[in-house]
């Protein structure tokens, strides 16, 4: 189980599903473009609402992003530089071809909290067709469960690891290895050594019902939601309230540790 490597079914209230998660931090950015000699070309697999959208657009001078929501699409940040394309669930080089761009001429492929939802070795000869070589790269990441303080912890991980765990879909088990086990066939970028997970942490300033938002735009709320079960009870509401507000702050800085794999297509297989 993972409650936070899930997307939102194409039903899901997108605008609650972008509100209610971190943003990534400027630092995840800058050491993957720091390995990109060139900067003309990203894409975004995934991309669902665009929150890695506006730090791409930023370093590299043309950006997609492609999703099988044009639900999730609408609600994705507009940039002069960014082009938006809902696409199939399983992506063939022919629709990369047609939709994205030619063989060998993408320097940057992300998949941010996504790339455990795809078949992989699909997946992975799109990137191989379409990287550049040999120095494009792929970059995918995921983040884990957020971090507020020892009080509201105590209460989150029996509610994550007991009430809200059966709804877990089997992949999203990926996401709290901290992609290590994930199949990831990609040379070590130049000067790196490994091809990670690297670690980095975002943080959201959030409320007490930012918090709410975010437990209730995982997958596993909204699976249990549909069948009559309400995970937040009323009881459990109070528990985290009294946590909460114990400092007699309403805002808090919420940690979300971020684990990254990144590598170039090389010689791998």
């Amino acid at each position: 189980m993972a409650g936070t490597g899930e997307l939102p079914k194409p039903s899901y209230n997108a605008k609650q599903y972008s509100g209610g998660r971190p943003s990534y931090p400027p630092q995840l950015f800058k050491f993957i473009a720091s390995h990109t000699p060139s900067h003309l070309l990203a894409w975004d697999v995934g991309t669902g609402t665009g929150q890695a959208i506006p730090s791409l657009a930023e370093l590299y001078k043309n950006v997609i992003g492609t999703d099988v929501s044009a639900t999730q699409l609408e609600c994705a940040p507009k940039l002069p530089n960014v082009n938006y394309y809902d696409t199939p669930r399983v992506l063939s080089i022919n629709d990369v071809e047609q939709k994205i761009a030619p063989e060998s001429s993408i320097d940057l492929i992300t998949i941010a909290q996504a790339m455990h939802w795809f078949d992989l070795p699909k997946l992975y000869e799109v990137v191989r067709w379409a990287l550049k070589k040999p120095h494009g790269i792929i970059a995918a990441w995921c983040y884990t469960t957020p971090e507020v303080n020892e009080e509201v912890d105590a209460i989150f991980w029996p509610f994550y690891k007991g009430i809200s765990g059966p709804g877990w879909e089997e992949t999203t088990k990926a996401v709290d290895d901290k992609y290590r086990s994930i199949h990831f066939p990609f040379e070590p970028v130049d000067g790196l050594g490994h091809t990670g997970p690297f670690e980095f942490k975002a943080e959201k300033v959030m409320s007490l019902e930012d918090y709410f938002a975010y437990i209730r735009s995982w997958s596993a709320y909204n699976a249990a939601k549909e069948k009559g079960v309400e995970m937040l009870t009323d009881e459990l509401l109070v528990e985290f309230k009294r946590a909460w507000i114990n400092d007699g702050k309403n805002d808090k800085v919420v940690k979300f540790p971020i684990y990254l794999r990144m590598g170039r297509v090389g010689d791998s297989k």
